[in-house]
């Protein structure tokens, strides 16, 4: 299973990376994510592990992340240490060209790849149009929860 999603948001690139690279955000915007706890500091460096626990076609996922890449900004890639199947995540952040009146815009994408366990694998073309389906509301909910970062920092 490989799936990338991509799209673009009406927000400056820092502001995308910090709300989407933040493990400590990830409820706000992941429909299917039910608590996260990080082993050890709560600091977003390589090597950093976090656990997860998530709902997906009906069932609860518990995982933990390695941050196995981070370049500020633009790459973050975590792969699971611990969990139901080997899983790697990789979001990416780029500036588009700016909006109307000059408002900067990014584009990020996010890719899943994996190898489901042999129960999800007899069902992988469900599971990849299942996770495609869960990718693209979570991005549409990330671009709610980024208006309403811009909207508290232009009032405060």
């Amino acid at each position: 299973m490989d799936v990338t999603v991509a799209t673009t948001f009406d927000a400056p690139r820092p502001l995308v990376a910090a709300v989407a690279g933040d493990p400590d955000q990830a409820m706000r915007w992941y429909a299917n994510i039910r608590s996260v706890r990080w082993q050890g500091p709560s600091e977003l460096v390589e090597g950093a592990r976090i656990d997860f626990v998530a709902r997906f076609l009906g069932r609860q996922l518990a995982y933990t992340y390695v941050v196995v890449e981070l370049v500020p900004q633009e790459r973050m890639v975590m792969r699971t240490d611990d969990g139901p199947f080997p899983m790697e995540t990789t979001y990416c952040w780029w500036d588009e060209e700016p909006g109307d009146g000059g408002r900067p815009r990014t584009g990020m994408s996010v890719r899943n790849a994996g190898r489901p366990s042999a129960m999800t694998t007899l069902a992988s073309g469900a599971v990849t149009l299942g996770m495609k389906r869960a990718m693209r509301r979570d991005l549409e909910r990330l671009r709610l929860v980024l208006r309403e970062e811009q909207d508290a920092q232009a009032t405060g």
